[in-house]
């Protein structure tokens, strides 16, 4: 680092994203992303007109998008913000609702940007342990007079609250914003976003990376109350009113109206994750429950970074993670149901070998 650079950044530890080599052709299922081409009403959409204009600016009101949003999730323009991926949308969150001095609460185990913003904006963090089973006892949650960030499904592990439980903890911190991180919500969770008339503290976060295939697009939208909306947009116009180009856009509305399409990829994608969880265990893996596109599974017999370091050499990635508590498991985002059968036939090998 430079002496240049601000007193206040230089212990920063920062958010390492999932590996992207390119030594070989690998069967990539270490960064959560869609097996499935985007549809083809996303691709249209991106058509000779849009590239022409790419030399005009974008609509910063994102009108067309933040309307289809709106009927999609049968809400009012006015309760729906875009932004460039929903990690813009948790910055800015932590930046804007954390209080004065901040503090935030979340999961020790959870997506690794929450502690990443705490620290860039000099915020407390207070991280409450996972359950044995790595689920999240929503009673932690209930009556902490702080702003909490929830990974519903958990980023990390696949596990989901159900919204009864979730609304008690939205409902007992009328004070404090309650932030949703609904990324992986389609996979067979319940999203929080029919409470948002309920709850104006309740700010649910979503992305079009996962389950619409759109993660090199970088879209995440929020629902939420109109003014908390309306804070989101006061930072975004001191900052990046131009947050959202013109492609992107374009491909936004459009996977918005190619629904089906996504359904049943999701669809796919849950029956490749349910045999991948039942093989697994088959061989002797601890699987974590997932309502997410990925399961995390860990072995009696081999280290988490063994399996890893041996399905890397053999062409197929997966996630691990360093942390104490979690460093015998791997994160295995879930592919084609070929891909999966590809994964446990390479698993049964490693573990039938001298590994």
């Amino acid at each position: 680092m430079s002496k240049f650079l601000n007193d206040r950044y230089q212990s920063l530890c920062v958010y390492t994203p999932g590996e992207q080599p390119r030594d070989q052709v690998y069967v990539k299922l270490n960064t959560n992303e869609s097996p499935f081409p985007a549809a083809p009403q996303v691709v249209a959409a991106i058509g000779e007109k849009e590239l022409q204009d790419l030399r005009l600016y974008s609509d910063p009101t994102c009108k067309p998008l933040l309307e289809k949003l709106a009927q999609t999730y049968h809400v009012t323009p006015e309760n729906v913000y875009v932004s460039n991926g929903s990690d813009d949308i948790l910055n800015f969150a932590f930046m804007a609702f954390s209080g004065t001095p901040g503090r935030v609460i979340f999961p020790d185990i959870t997506y690794g940007f929450y502690q990443v913003y705490a620290d860039l904006y000099q915020i407390e963090a207070k991280k409450i342990p996972l359950s044995e089973d790595f689920s999240v006892d929503y009673r932690d949650y209930c009556h902490q007079d702080s702003m909490i960030v929830l990974a519903n499904p958990n980023a990390q592990v696949g596990r989901a609250l159900p919204r009864r439980q979730m609304e008690e903890i939205i409902a007992t911190n009328p004070d404090h914003v309650v932030l949703v991180d609904e990324a992986y919500v389609d996979f067979g969770a319940e999203s929080c976003v029919p409470l948002i008339q309920k709850y104006p503290n309740l700010l649910v976060v979503q992305t079009f990376s996962k389950s619409r295939s759109l993660a090199g697009a970088r879209l995440g939208f929020a629902i939420g109350d109109q003014a908390l909306i309306a804070d989101l947009n006061r930072l975004k116009y001191s900052t990046n009113p131009y947050n959202i180009n013109r492609l992107t856009m374009a491909a936004g509305v459009a996977a918005l109206d190619a629904a089906a399409y996504y359904e049943a990829n999701c669809r796919k994608i849950m029956a490749a994750r349910d045999y991948a969880a039942q093989a697994l265990e088959g061989l002797g893996f601890t699987v974590i429950p997932s309502q997410a596109n990925f399961l995390f599974a860990a072995h009696p017999q081999v280290s988490g970074m063994d399996l890893y370091t041996e399905l890397k050499r053999r062409g197929i990635l997966v996630r691990h993670f360093e942390e104490p508590r979690i460093r015998n498991f791997n994160r295995i985002t879930i592919g084609t149901m070929e891909q999966m059968q590809l994964l446990v036939g390479t698993i049964s090998d490693i573990l039938g070998g001298s590994l």
